[in-house]
């Protein structure tokens, strides 16, 4: 199958971009690395009346350390995070990710502002934008505004931003000392759709979390943001503890079935993520027992 007849304009900038937007509303689409936006077309899931490329748009590429924070623009693509300094000193969390980002192939030529924009829940740098606490920047007719990561996301293909608006860029702050990271996703080979995943951010203090940010996906209609995380901070973890946890993060999971996996499935998958986590950040393999879930 073809996507069905479209109109085509390249964006000579931002601006541009911005008033075609505004001319055509949700009519348009943008298009970035166009990794997720053609597949969708071609099966005509969603079928634009104009597609807007911003592919040419130097000023919305790169990525730049000031003052603590990590600025990464939206058309700045999937191999370029790989290839970073900036990304491999201040967010290794980031880095590890992108490696379970599909194939070489799309890793070429997909944008982190288009993975960020389709909103996939079962995309892995979502959820690293929640657990790293990041800050989407969208610019539209009204002007520029910064959404924190864990509000911009709000449902199945959803985000806050409106038709008329462009994701511009990401901030992150910088790793801080004594933080340490956790990925990992189940799939049915590497590449495929996740059918759960964990991104994980942590401070350590004297074998204890002082702060934990579990940012999971694949597990409901976005990428969550698991409360579970304060029964771990600042506490010494015990079994009962991590217990109580896992206890808490069934409560907050919402997951879908499809022909990947049942909701059982995906509960049990994101405990077993959590233990594994839990153990392997504090460096206590004994308490990735396997009974606890």
């Amino acid at each position: 199958m073809k996507a069905s007849a479209f109109a085509y304009a390249r964006a000579t900038s931002v601006e541009n971009a911005l008033e075609l937007l505004a001319d055509q509303g949700d009519r348009a689409k943008v298009l970035s690395g166009g990794q997720s936006l053609m597949p969708a077309m071609n099966l005509r899931l969603i079928s634009p009346e104009l597609v807007v490329d911003i592919g040419g748009l130097a000023e919305l590429r790169g990525i730049a350390v000031k003052e603590g924070i990590l600025t990464i623009g939206a058309l700045t693509r999937h191999v370029d995070l790989l290839k970073s300094t900036e990304i491999a000193v201040h967010a290794p969390l980031l880095a590890d990710a992108v490696t379970h980002v599909a194939h070489p192939a799309i890793r070429n030529r997909g944008t982190i502002g288009g993975s960020l924009a389709h909103a996939d829940p079962a995309s892995e740098l979502p959820a690293c934008m929640i657990a790293l606490a990041a800050t989407i920047i969208v610019r539209g007719p009204g002007g520029e505004r910064r959404i924190a990561a864990k509000e911009f996301f709000t449902g199945i293909y959803a985000t806050a931003m409106s038709p008329q608006e462009l994701l511009v860029a990401v901030e992150l702050p910088v790793a801080p000392k004594g933080s340490t990271h956790f990925f990992h996703e189940f799939a049915r080979r590497h590449g495929d759709y996740a059918i759960v995943g964990l991104a994980a951010q942590a401070v350590i203090n004297d074998g204890r979390f002082a702060d934990l940010h579990l940012g999971f996906f694949a597990v409901g209609d976005r990428p969550l943001l698991a409360g579970a995380a304060g029964k771990l901070v600042n506490v010494a973890v015990t079994p009962a503890v991590l217990s109580e946890a896992l206890s808490a993060l069934a409560d907050e999971l919402d997951p879908q079935e499809d022909h990947q996996a049942t909701p059982a499935m995906r509960r049990h998958l994101a405990k077993v993520l959590l233990v594994r986590c839990v153990a392997a950040l504090l460096c206590r393999p004994e308490l990735d027992a396997g009974a606890l879930v």
